[in-house]
């Protein structure tokens, strides 16, 4: 078990690695996201530099690399500690892509597809969170936050045995956005709807 608990996290790493920002973007002659806007790969960014539609499909692609590992991973028997651990070896290789430069981003929506198959009553609500959180404060990086600190508290209810995974995902992304949490303290932080704006 041990060995396959190794290449099932060897397997979220490369999949992680897969940058659906970067892909999506030289599939739509975008500007680099890692050198363009806020300078994050991600689904945000790229709503920022190149609308809707690729925002959609970079999201898609970011959620759907961080569910296969994890989903794979609980069908073929792997304990829920195992479990978290290949949820954050997907998100590290969203966070440091081996295929591009070690250059990724935020993690948010993979670590939200690797929560996915404990169940889509948790899923359905830490997005509610996310959605609520930004209507009010403008702020989608404090959304991210709160869903990674709330994420262990309603897994707790949800399915107990998998709180601990949970947790240790929510950490890293907590960790991954020390420097949105510095800037959001010092009044520096865009809010979500500036990203609206097409890079002309």
């Amino acid at each position: 078990m041990i060995a396959l608990t190794f290449l099932m996290v060897i397997f979220a790493y490369l999949a992680g690695s897969l940058s659906s920002a970067i892909i999506i973007a030289r599939l739509y002659k975008l500007p680099d996201p890692r050198k363009n806007g806020s300078g994050n790969p991600g689904a945000t960014n790229i709503l920022r530099i190149g609308g809707t539609r690729p925002a959609v499909l970079v999201l898609v692609g970011d959620v759907i690399k961080g569910t296969i590992p994890v989903w794979c991973s609980y069908f073929i028997g792997l304990e829920p500690i195992s479990l978290g651990i290949v949820a954050i070896a997907a998100c590290l290789g969203h966070i440091f892509p081996i295929f591009f430069e070690f250059k990724g981003g935020k993690g948010v929506a993979t670590a939200l597809g690797a929560m996915l198959p404990i169940g889509l009553d948790l899923t359905g609500m830490l997005f509610a969170s996310w959605v609520v959180m930004v209507i009010i404060t403008g702020y989608s990086s404090a959304a991210a936050i709160l869903i990674a600190s709330l994420a262990p508290v309603l897994t707790y209810f949800i399915k107990p045995q998998y709180t601990i995974p949970v947790a240790m995902l929510g950490l890293l992304i907590i960790i991954r956005h020390q420097p949105n949490i510095i800037r959001l303290f010092k009044g520096e932080e865009p809010k979500v709807w500036q990203k609206f704006k097409r890079k002309k």
